[in-house]
């Protein structure tokens, strides 16, 4: 009997490897087009920089300025200490990372009752879609979802577990599934709704269980205390660093949001609308499977875990794609019993999200070599001076290996309207204090990604007229990079 045990044991493990290995291999295959592209996304180019910074003595908030929590920029600070440049590396990382999440996703799909065909569909289908809502880089869900995924996982075994009442396991799986909330918290806010819902799925299923007023008091004040236990070990450390770094910190995370400029109703339109078209196979899926029998408690739990998902998308309201790469771990594991219930439509999900994939990924310029050569142009002619990105991709600072003119070096901040007063600085003073420092090399485009700051840009384009000449041009999606150098130095090539 416990050889027969330890045989089921090994086959266990066995599949379970033999599904990693293939979702490791399909997402490398998905993924590798892009491996060492410099600039695959705005976001994680920053990201990049930050960690990189930070290794060197830069404290987010402070030195260099964003509104996402320091654990995201801890972990791209930890890639950077990987060989290399840090962009090949925090790209393999993110393939790992999406391939992880792919597996989970796989195995919450077999808790639903999904056949192993299925829920190695879902898991296929999870790393295909991160392509196509611009996570095919290092967008932050790319590595939170991970954390999420797990804490979904442990919050789906709460059925069995109140049927056996064993609370003193409920309140060891609680622990766990909050503790992986709140490292997910810690790498952006908006997974607070969902490790909310997985805290209170927890106490629901412990007083099914049969405990009593006291254990229930005593595991929801645990359970709090470490979902909130990452994010206050940060609050802890700023605050210990005095009251201008803590004001720094408090703004920056908690503030400036709600002070950012919304986007024209047409634009949140078109942006949903993509964003729909794009999830319309998993909606169907998901249609299906609130309409089939028998609705277990699993499956409610997963559908409330959406519900939660879906209002921590629409909590921001910018609605941009990748805010919507959250929502891809529970619909793909719901979706996971219907891909397995009918074969044809596994083929049919992953054939129209590889149509997509040819469309938006592969018959895209990626751009790489654009910035490349604008990072080799900016080395060669900073004369140990600081370059000024007012608009392009902040990664060149990384590429040229320079130092950076400003806490603001997103570029978005000072230079585009939706970000104008929402920083806690005027834009136009810190331009001018920039400027005023006489940058060896300004790059800047010739038609913005998105409305220019009125303030800012005026100033920017007549020190370019008075003080800088025009040495190179650069294609950038459907723009070009423009890098100035100052009239008085000769360009060195």
């Amino acid at each position: 009997m416990q050889g027969a045990t330890t045989a089921r044991h090994n086959d266990g493990v066995g599949r379970a490897l033999a599904t990693f290995a293939l979702l490791v291999g399909w997402a490398v295959l998905l993924r590798a087009r892009d491996f060492g592209n410099p600039v695959i996304h705005v976001d994680e180019q920053y990201y990049l920089l930050v960690g990189d910074r930070m290794l060197h003595g830069a404290l987010p908030y402070v030195d260099l300025w964003d509104r996402k929590p320091v654990g995201l920029f801890a972990i791209f600070a930890a890639i950077r200490l990987l060989p290399g440049d840090g962009i090949l590396a925090y790209q393999l990382v993110a393939t790992l990372f999406a391939a992880a999440t792919a597996w989970l996703v796989s195995a919450g799909g077999r808790r639903l009752g999904a056949t192993p065909i299925g829920a190695l569909s879902a898991g296929f289908a999870y790393i295909l879609w991160l392509s196509l809502l611009s996570g095919r880089g290092g967008q932050s869900p790319v590595f939170y979802n991970l954390f999420t995924a797990g804490a979904a996982l442990l919050t789906l075994r709460l059925p069995v577990l109140a049927t056996a009442q064993r609370t003193g396991a409920i309140v060891a799986n609680g622990s766990a599934a909050c503790l992986l909330a709140g490292l997910a918290i810690q790498t952006k806010y908006t997974p607070v709704v969902e490790g909310a819902l997985f805290g209170l799925v927890h106490l629901w299923y412990l007083r099914k269980a049969g405990g009593d007023t006291a254990i229930m008091l005593g595991a929801g004040a645990l359970w709090a205390m470490l979902g909130i236990l990452p994010t206050g070990i940060v609050v802890v450390d700023y605050w210990r660093r005095g009251p201008m770094v803590f004001d720094a910190f408090w703004f920056s995370n908690f503030a400036s949001v709600a002070l950012r400029k919304g986007y024209p109703a047409a634009k949140i339109i078109g942006r949903l609308a993509g964003t729909t078209a794009q999830l319309l196979p998993f909606i169907v899926c998901t249609v299906v499977a609130w309409h089939s029998r028998p609705r277990t408690p699993e499956r409610l739990i997963a559908f409330a875990w959406l519900a939660a998902a879906i209002v921590a998308f629409a909590m921001i309201g910018a609605f941009f794609d990748h805010y919507a790469l959250p929502l891809m771990v529970p619909l793909a594991m719901i979706a996971a019993p219907v891909l397995g219930r009918w074969r044809a439509a596994s083929v049919a999900l992953v054939g129209y999200g590889l149509i997509l994939f040819v469309a938006r990924v592969l018959l895209v310029p990626t751009d790489a070599g654009t910035a490349r050569e604008v990072g080799r142009v900016m080395a060669a002619n900073d004369r140990g001076g600081c370059p000024f990105v007012f608009a392009g991709d902040s990664i060149l600072y990384l590429l040229a290996d320079a130092c950076i003119p400003t806490a603001y070096a997103f570029p978005s901040t000072l230079a585009y309207e939706a970000e104008q007063g929402a920083a806690g600085v005027d834009e136009a003073t810190e331009v001018c204090r920039i400027l005023s420092h006489r940058p060896p090399v300004i790059v800047t485009m010739d038609a913005p990604m998105a409305p220019w700051n009125r303030s800012t840009q005026p100033l920017v384009a007549a020190a370019l007229a008075r003080d800088y000449r025009r040495v190179a041009a650069a294609p950038r999606e459907d723009a070009h990079l423009l890098i100035y150098l100052r009239r008085d130095l000769p360009l060195r090539r």
